[in-house]
């Protein structure tokens, strides 16, 4: 059996994934033929039982790939602003910053204060930031610019981690 890195693994699988997709479509295409009443439909060479069994293939592959890629994302770490995380914690941590980073976009594009409209009674009101939006600003940057390389950390793994799987029939 062939070895693929675990980064190739992830990729393999979302590829496979879509060859069900088409698979459970031939499936259905192959499975059914219009023809006059009385007569013998064309078989073509693509049969249900040989769609059928391609789909069963697949889906065990993906599972194998599931079971590799969950292992190794668990068993395996990076080491991040000095601390040391799974893989998988990892790759929740980098998708929280970059969450994080969203929300402090947002607040650093705020206006510290902004006249509100529409109160109709002859009153100026405002809105006004409890905070400040720059430093807020400031932090999306940082949190992006961790999220970038905690996940270029967690590329790289993915890259030197090597899993047993034979990808040939899908080369």
């Amino acid at each position: 059996m062939s070895n693929i890195s675990l980064a190739e693994a992830v990729k393999l699988k979302s590829i496979l994934l879509k060859r069900v997709h088409e698979l459970e479509e031939e499936i259905m295409r192959v499975a059914f033929k219009i023809v006059e009443k009385d007569t013998v439909p064309v078989i073509g060479p693509r049969t249900v039982s040989l769609v059928d069994s391609e789909l069963t293939e697949t889906r065990k592959d993906i599972r194998l790939l599931d079971r590799l890629i969950y292992k190794a994302n668990i068993s395996n770490t990076v080491t991040f602003k000095e601390s040391i995380f799974t893989i998988v914690e990892a790759i929740e941590l980098a998708t929280q910053m970059r969450a994080q980073a969203r929300i402090y976009k947002q607040l650093g594009a705020a206006e510290k204060q902004t006249v509100q409209y529409g109160y109709g009674d002859g009153t100026t009101y405002v809105q006004v930031a409890l905070f400040n939006p720059e430093e807020y600003r400031l932090h999306a940057l940082q949190y992006e610019k961790d999220a970038n390389k905690l996940s270029g950390l967690i590329n790289a793994k993915n890259y030197a981690i090597t899993l047993e799987f034979d990808d040939e029939k899908y080369a």
